[in-house]
């Protein structure tokens, strides 16, 4: 990693981008940008609420419960509420805990669990207007996805740094502080206050006994990127070049910077349209090698003793981080290709209990993962992370091998999951833990939330009586 010299002729990207953000408002936003933007909150609102009952959704709703008389924000799926950064922190993990939630894959990120439920806390405290919080939402997943490609985050997570960690922060300070009234240099002041809490480490992927934390990495950005921006707000200050300054985050975590990506390219529409929605509940690297596998065999229908191998290719990550054979956590088990794989196959990939606990020791499953093995595929490697590509090859006890490249896998932006499946996955998530919701009335809410007064109505549906 280099430092340059701080140069006083170099622009202030930092700056720009805070102008930018705080410039984007609810009349910016076209009837695209809105559409999409109900298309993230219902995603999040599902994946959020199915997480809130999960062991750590459970275990930080215990945490949060003696903060219950003294804040205005739902916690989900509860009967009580809490101050901004402990429902942020609390809703943030449950989205982000199911490994379902969305992805901007050029940065790597999983910018809703962060940025939503930072906007749905300071929103409902501010009670700001739907519209305003959809434009907050904007911002913060525009801000997400421009300091990933600028930190060079293909290289910078090989050298263990989580990025949804380390970058989701800055996204959720940059929605709290539209939230809070915050101006460009209080903005930049934020995200100076933020870069002295930012970090997250991928150990999480090498430690099968420690997996939990990852769990908590959405959660740690939202609460604090919402201090940092009431920080702000109080008028702490923070430096004001975060990112492209000498020790600021891309020249710290990166190892080859590029400040310049900070800038919007000529035309390019907001980073919104430029999502994965997860279909699977699993690391989203795997989501093209589940497909390619249930083209080679035949819809997920060849039964598991007549393969002899399977073969996956795939950028370098996928076999430097993702080879573990027996995993002894759920978290584990969603990051280790062997057990995705096999699992998609005798289960359903569609199905978080695929990856439950009492599926660790299936020797089915185990002994078909014993048969995964992948290697590094330079053209795959090259087109990481805007493309999350895999090819497998499914060689049978025959000798007759089937292969399938997938670039693009379904619910990318090249190859978006329709609406009607977003509602049927947000259906199948919130039935299990809130059976007496009714779906038609959170559509419905989330159809007129960029014309609601606040988010009361669309927050309290998932409050429990």
């Amino acid at each position: 990693m280099q430092h340059s010299a701080a140069n006083s002729n170099a622009p202030d990207r930092t700056r720009q981008l805070a102008d930018e953000a705080t410039g984007l408002s609810p009349g910016d936003l076209s009837i695209e940008d809105i559409a999409q933007l109900r298309r993230l909150l219902l995603d999040h609102l599902g994946v959020c609420v199915r997480g809130s009952s999960l062991p750590w959704g459970e275990a930080l709703n215990a945490w949060a419960k003696p903060y219950g008389t003294s804040g205005p924000c739902i916690i989900f799926g509860t009967d009580f509420r809490a101050p901004p950064p402990v429902a942020a922190l609390v809703n943030a993990t449950a989205a982000h805990g199911l490994e379902m939630d969305d992805t901007h894959d050029e940065s790597i990120t999983h910018p809703g669990a962060v940025v939503i439920a930072t906007a749905l806390a300071v929103g409902s405290a501010e009670k700001r207007s739907g519209g305003e919080i959809l434009a907050a939402i904007a911002a913060g997943y525009e801000v997400m996805a421009r300091i990933g490609p600028a930190a060079d985050v293909a290289n910078m997570i090989e050298h263990g740094f989580h990025p949804t960690a380390l970058f989701g922060g800055f996204g959720a300070a940059t929605t709290a502080g539209k939230l809070l009234g915050l101006d460009a240099a209080g903005l930049c002041s934020a995200w100076g206050l933020m870069l002295s809490m930012a970090g997250g480490s991928m150990q999480f992927a090498e430690d099968p006994h420690g997996t939990t934390v990852k769990r908590l990495h959405g959660g740690y950005g939202a609460h604090n990127g919402t201090m940092a921006a009431q920080f702000a707000k109080l008028g702490i200050d923070g430096p004001k070049q975060a990112f492209d300054g000498t020790y600021g985050l891309c020249n710290m975590y990166g190892q080859t910077p590029q400040p310049e990506k900070l800038e919007k390219a000529a035309n390019a529409r907001l980073e919104i349209h430029n999502i994965s929605i997860k279909p699977y509940p699993c690391c989203r690297l795997f989501h093209s090698t589940i497909d390619a596998l249930s083209e080679t065999t035949d819809g997920m229908t060849l039964a598991p003793d007549q393969i002899e191998k399977i073969v996956v290719g795939g950028p370098t990550i996928m076999v430097t981080q993702h080879l573990m054979r027996r995993p002894t956590s759920v978290m584990a088990a969603q990051y280790s290709l062997p057990f995705t794989l096999a699992t998609s196959l005798l289960k359903d990939p569609h199905a978080y209990e695929s990856y439950a606990e009492d599926q660790l020791g299936d020797e089915a499953i185990l002994s078909l993962g014993d048969r995964v093995d992948a290697v590094v595929e330079d053209k795959l490697d090259d087109a990481f992370p805007a493309h999350f590509g895999s090819w497998v090859e499914v060689t049978t006890r025959d000798g007759k091998t089937r292969r399938a490249d997938v670039l693009d896998s379904y619910g990318t932006a090249a190859r978006p999951m329709p609406d009607d499946a977003l509602r049927d996955k947000f259906t199948g998530l919130a039935a299990t833990v809130m059976p007496d919701l009714d779906p038609k009335a959170v559509f419905e809410a989330v159809d007129a939330f960029p014309d609601a007064p606040n988010a009361d109505t669309l927050v309290g549906l998932f409050a429990r009586a």
